[in-house]
C-alpha cells in the first residue's frame, strides 16, 4: 500500500465515521459495510494487508490507549473472568476450531488446523465497546470486555507463533511449548512493567507536557518492539505499559492529562476506521485468490461457514459453563478457604478476590461480543506469507475473512437488540457515581478548607494579614460553594471588587490556589488508594479539578499578554 492509497483509506473511513457518528449508527460495521461493496468498484486498486503494519503499527496504539481507560481495581476484580476468556477461551477454541478444520478438509494436517483455530480465536472488543458504551452496559461488564480483549491477542499471536515452528519441524514437547508461553509472558510483563516506570519517572520530573506526550505516543511502539526482539509479548509489554501509565497519570501534571486525552480518543477513532476499512476491502482479493486455487469454490465456502458457526458457538457454551463452574466452586470451596486461612496472614493470598456477580443476561451479552478484527487477518496474511509450507494454506484466509467479516456483521448488527431486549444495564449505577463524586468533592473542599486553617498564618507572613484574610475568606466560599454544585459562579467578581483595596496580586493568589488544589488531589488519590473510590469517579473529579488549574493559568496567560 502505498501513501496515496494509505491517505485515500483514511480520509474515505474517517468521513464514514463522521457520518456514522452523526446519525447514531455503529461506525465499525457501516465502515466494514462499505468497504466491502468498494472493494469490487472496476479501477480500484488492490489493497493488501501488511501484517507487519498491522501488527507493529496499527496494534501497539490501538492496545495502549485501551489500557489507559482500563480502571486497574475493576480489572484486579475481574481477572479471574478476564483471565479465563483472554487466555483459557483462546485455547479452547482453538482446539475447537481445529478438530473441525482437521475433520474438513482432507489435505490439513492437526497442527496446520490448529494453527487455524488459534488464528480465528481471539474477538477484537473496539466494535462491542463502542455498542457497550453507547447502550450503558454496567461498568463490570465493560471490564470483562475490555480486559479481555487486552490480552487474548498475546495468547492468539503465542499460538500462532508455536504451531508455525510445529509446522517447520521443529518437534516441540509439552514442557517446550509451556515454555514459549511462560517466556512470551514474563518478557512481556518485565519490558512493559520496566518502560512503564522508567517513562513515568521521566514524566514526573520533566514538568513539560509536550515532551511528556510525545513520549506516551513513542511508548506502545517501543515496548512491542523491545519485547518482540527478546522473545517475549509485544501484546503484552503493550498492556502493562499502558496500565501502569493509566494508573499513575493522576500523579503528573494536569497538562499532560489534557492533551493526552483528546490525542488518544482521536487516534482511536481514526485508527478503528481504518482497520474496519481495511477490513472489508480484502473480500476481492479472497474471491480471486479463492477461484485460483485448486479446491472448488463451494467446498472452500462450506468450510469457512462450518468454522464461523462453530467460532460463534463455542463463546456461549464456555462463557455460562466456565462461569457457573466458578460459582459452584466458589460457594463449596472458598469458605474452606477462608477458614482455613483465618489468622494465617501469610495464606491469606489463597483466598482470591472474590469474583463479581453476573446474571444470566449480562453473560449472554458477554458471549454475543465474539466480533474477530484486523488481528485475526494480519495473523492469516503473515502464516500465509511465511516461508513455512502449510497444507491447506489457500484456505486459511478464506476461513479467517468469513470469520471476522461473519462475526462483524451479526454479531454487530444484533448485539444493540440483544442488549435492548435483555435490559442489560444498571439503573442505579449514575446515581451510585453521582453520590460518590458528591462525596468526594466534600472531602477535597473540607481537606482545602483545613489546609487554610494550617497555612493562613505562614501565608499571612509572607503576602500581609489583611490582604490573606480577604482572599482567604472569599478561596474559602467559593470551596463551599463547588462542594455543592462544582461550579463558580459571578458572585466571586462581586467580591472581588469589594475587597479589591485589599486583595492579594494575581500571582500570589495563584500560589495560594495551587497549594489549594494539590491538597485536594492528594485527597482523591488517598481515597482510591484505599479502596474506597472507584476509579472512574476519580477521574471526573481530577477532570474538574484540571479543568479549574487550566481556567487559572488561561486567566493568568491573558493577563500576562494584556
Amino acid at each position: 500500500m502505498d501513501i496515496a492509497e494509505l491517505l485515500v483509506v483514511l480520509v474515505v473511513s474517517l468521513a464514514l465515521t463522521a457520518f456514522a457518528r452523526a446519525k447514531g449508527l455503529p461506525a465499525p460495521l457501516l465502515v466494514t459495510a462499505a468497504a466491502l461493496a468498494a472493494s469490487f468498484v472496476p479501477g480500484l486498486p488492490h489493497i493488501e494487508i501488511d501484517s507487519d503494519v498491522i501488527l507493529t503499527v496499527v496494534l501497539p496504539p490501538l492496545l495502549y490507549s485501551a489500557a489507559l481507560d482500563v480502571t486497574w481495581q475493576s480489572f484486579r476484580q475481574s481477572l479471574r473472568q478476564i483471565r479465563r476468556l483472554g487466555i483459557v477461551l483462546v485455547i479452547v477454541t482453538a482446539i475447537v476450531v481445529g478438530a473441525v478444520a482437521y475433520l474438513l478438509v482432507p489435505d490439513m494436517t492437526l497442527p496446520a488446523a490448529i494453527l487455524v483455530g488459534a488464528i480465528v480465536a481471539p474477538p477484537d472488543a473496539v466494535s462491542a465497546a463502542a455498542i457497550g458504551r453507547k447502550l450503558g452496559l454496567p461498568r463490570r461488564v465493560m471490564t470483562v470486555l475490555s480486559g479481555e480483549s487486552l490480552i487474548n491477542d498475546a495468547a492468539s499471536l503465542t499460538l500462532v507463533r508455536v504451531f508455525t515452528l510445529i509446522i517447520a519441524g521443529e518437534s516441540l514437547t509439552l514442557w517446550e511449548d509451556a515454555g514459549i508461553f511462560a517466556l512470551a509472558i514474563v518478557v512481556g510483563l518485565l519490558v512493559g512493567g520496566v518502560l512503564g516506570v522508567l517513562v513515568h519517572w521521566l514524566r514526573m520530573r520533566l514538568g513539560d507536557p509536550v515532551i511528556a506526550t510525545i513520549m506516551s505516543i513513542l511508548l506502545p511502539f517501543v515496548a512491542y518492539v523491545l519485547a518482540e526482539e527478546l522473545g517475549g509479548s509485544g501484546v503484552i509489554a503493550v498492556v502493562t505499559a499502558g496500565l501502569y501509565i493509566g494508573y499513575n497519570s493522576p500523579k503528573e501534571g494536569y497538562e499532560t492529562r489534557l492533551q493526552e486525552r483528546p490525542l488518544w480518543t482521536s487516534a482511536d477513532v481514526i485508527l478503528e476506521g481504518f482497520v474496519f476499512a481495511l477490513i472489508g476491502l480484502q473480500l476481492n482479493t479472497v474471491v480471486r485468490e479463492t477461484l485460483a486455487s485448486d479446491r472448488s469454490l463451494l467446498e472452500s465456502v462450506g468450510v469457512a461457514f462450518v468454522v464461523l458457526g462453530v467460532v460463534v458457538l463455542v463463546r456461549p457454551a464456555f462463557v455460562f459453563l466456565s462461569y457457573w463452574r466458578r460459582r459452584l466452586n466458589g460457594r463449596w470451596l472458598r469458605p474452606l478457604v477462608v477458614r482455613a486461612t483465618r489468622g494465617r496472614p501469610r495464606l491469606r493470598w489463597l483466598r482470591g478476590a472474590a469474583e463479581p456477580r453476573m446474571t444470566w443476561q449480562e453473560l449472554t451479552v458477554i458471549s454475543w461480543t465474539g466480533m474477530r478484527g484486523v488481528v485475526t487477518l494480519a495473523a492469516a496474511v503473515a502464516v500465509v506469507s511465511s516461508p513455512t509450507h502449510i497444507p491447506a494454506q489457500d484456505t486459511i484466509f478464506l476461513i479467517a475473512f468469513v470469520v471476522t467479516v461473519g462475526t462483524l456483521l451479526l454479531q454487530g448488527l444484533t448485539l444493540p437488540i440483544v442488549i435492548r431486549r435483555l435490559h442489560v444495564h444498571d439503573p442505579g449505577e449514575h446515581e451510585r457515581d453521582t453520590a460518590a463524586e458528591l462525596l468526594l468533592s466534600h472531602r477535597t473542599t473540607e481537606a482545602a478548607i483545613d489546609l487554610i486553617r494550617e497555612r493562613q498564618d505562614v501565608w499571612a507572613e509572607r503576602y500581609g494579614r489583611e490582604a490573606v484574610d480577604a482572599t482567604v475568606g472569599r478561596l474559602r466560599r467559593r470551596l463551599e460553594r463547588q462542594a455543592e454544585d462544582f461550579q463558580h459562579d459571578a458572585e466571586d467578581e462581586r467580591l472581588d471588587a469589594r475587597e479589591a483595596p485589599s486583595r492579594l496580586t494575581a500571582a500570589e493568589v495563584q500560589a495560594v490556589r495551587r497549594e489549594l488544589l494539590a491538597r485536594r488531589r492528594e485527597v482523591v488519590l488517598r481515597e482510591r488508594e484505599h479502596g474506597a473510590l472507584d476509579e472512574e469517579v476519580m477521574r471526573r473529579v481530577l477532570i474538574s479539578l484540571d479543568a479549574e488549574e487550566l481556567a487559572m493559568d488561561s486567566s493568568q496567560a491573558g493577563r500576562s499578554r494584556s
